[in-house]
């Protein structure tokens, strides 16, 4: 015989049951779509789970992260981005370039979307200005391509006799590609260089490209900005460094592992502010009030130790203008 006691504390733990598996189905899933690999930007998805933290969301305890990651490969971006959609998840979270921005717009007018890209979000469509943006996407625009020509002569500044770089580009990028190319050839003939233009979207490419470029005899090299070439960071830091070829990057995370020096937007920064944009969102903000965020941190770094191996002596000038030095 169940006591009245006993039976009303099993009442009352039968009730606690369908609740509590409410309160879990209430916990919003935020779909995260990115054309790299997963696990080749993990020190940004720190940053941008900061960010969500700051805005009171914590995954795991009051937010789930469904993470699609296409490996390169952006023909299945589409898919993926449909398949978020059809899990109905809060936000979706388009970052990794243009493309996993075009393929969540297509799969979706109503889930909302908050994007992460280099290139004008206005002239790709996205938004109809960066003021307002209607419709249901806006996020986060940082600067990248608009950087070549900085980089460019801050690469000259400690290479001052170079006279011709190698430009390495991905054609499977073809909007950053054009945008890097735009901006380095006229700054390149302004500083009197010569510029020779290799491409590659594979990693046999990438080192194909090296092969065919060291008989060339390149005083430098300039890797431009795309999410490829961030996913094969570790290789490109090796070839350049077996083939005793200076070379710029456009991120940090390729200076941390041996790369000569890089000038570029702050990823953490950005990434902080795509969390807190995916916050506001889930507290109810409607991505067509949100203007379009633009990053203005900018990092220079130089790895001295990079240098010394290359030979190189860093003008003092140009130490002291670094965010960071790498020794």
């Amino acid at each position: 015989m169940i006591r009245r006691r006993e039976f009303v504390s099993l009442l009352g733990s039968a009730s606690a049951w369908p609740l509590a598996a409410r309160a879990q189905q209430a916990m919003p899933v935020i779909g995260f779509l990115d054309a790299r690999p997963l696990g080749t930007f993990e020190s940004s998805l720190r940053a941008f789970r900061q960010g969500l933290k700051d805005n009171g969301y914590v995954e795991g305890e009051n937010a789930a992260i469904e993470y699609r990651g296409a490996d390169n490969q952006i023909d299945r971006l589409p898919g993926l981005a449909a398949e978020l959609a059809r899990r109905r998840v809060a936000v979706i979270v388009a970052a990794g370039g243009a493309a996993s921005v075009r393929a969540a717009k297509a799969a979706t007018t109503t889930i909302p979307i908050v994007f992460l890209v280099n290139e004008d979000p206005v002239k790709l469509g996205f938004v109809a200005s960066l003021a307002r943006p209607g419709g249901n996407l806006t996020g986060v625009n940082f600067f990248n391509a608009e950087l070549v020509p900085k980089r460019l002569a801050l690469l000259r500044e400690l290479i001052p006799g170079a006279a011709r770089i190698v430009v390495l580009v991905s054609p499977a990028d073809a909007v950053g590609t054009e945008a890097t190319l735009r901006d380095v050839e006229p700054a390149a003939r302004a500083m009197g260089l010569q510029i020779l233009v290799y491409k590659a979207a594979t990693i046999h490419e990438i080192d194909t490209a090296f092969t065919s470029l060291v008989p060339e005899r390149p005083d430098a090299l300039f890797i431009a900005p795309n999410s490829f070439f961030f996913s094969r960071r570790s290789q490109l830091v090796n070839l350049a460094s077996r083939h005793a070829v200076p070379a710029t990057y456009s991120a940090r995370d390729y200076t941390e592992i041996g790369g000569l020096m890089s000038y570029g937007t702050s990823f953490p920064d950005t990434y902080r502010h795509l969390g807190a944009y995916v916050g506001r969102v889930l507290k109810g903000a409607k991505p067509m009030d949100l203007p379009v965020m633009q990053s203005t941190k900018f990092e220079f770094v130089i790895n001295l130790s990079t240098a010394r191996m290359l030979g190189l002596e860093v003008p003092p000038t140009l130490l002291a203008s670094a965010d960071e030095v790498i020794e």
